[in-house]
């Protein structure tokens, strides 16, 4: 084997500091620089210097909508973004992200749901979370909505 032949190693070993001068960072200070806190000992990684922290400085949130930003809501498809399929064709989240309506990795995450702005004029088999509105306008059209 020839040494132009091996694999390159792009990763270097992490250096450990203050383990001597063997370790590749080490001697007197160790990469800490020179005297004061950090030098010293650990502190907190949020930690100001004695600013009152950000933590503190937010507004407490209370009451019974504190998480509802936490909660994600689907992606919304209206009928007219429906009204290019053909005749009797089923609407899944998979023919909906084969038509580039919605993206797949979205649709996993977030789900889905149709809305009724728009009009369809073709009828179609709905297998999705969808409004009442949307439920009405497919029905008139001639589709069904499971």
């Amino acid at each position: 084997m020839k040494q132009e032949k091996l694999p390159k190693i792009v990763d270097r070993k992490k250096k450990r500091v203050g383990r001597g001068y063997g370790s590749g960072k080490g001697g007197h200070t160790s990469g800490r620089g020179t005297k004061g806190q950090r030098a010293r000992g650990k502190i907190n990684i949020w930690f100001e210097g004695g600013q009152l922290a950000l933590v503190r400085r937010l507004p407490k949130i209370r009451g019974k909508g504190r998480f509802r930003k936490l909660k994600s809501l689907p992606v919304i498809v209206n009928l007219k973004d429906l009204s290019g399929f053909p005749k009797g064709t089923t609407v899944t989240l998979e023919t909906l992200a084969k038509a580039g309506i919605v993206k797949q990795d979205q649709v996993t995450t977030f789900g889905v749901k149709v809305l009724g702005e728009g009009e369809v004029k073709v009828p179609l088999l709905v297998k999705v979370p969808i409004s009442n509105r949307a439920k009405e306008k497919i029905v008139k059209a001639g589709g069904k909505v499971e």
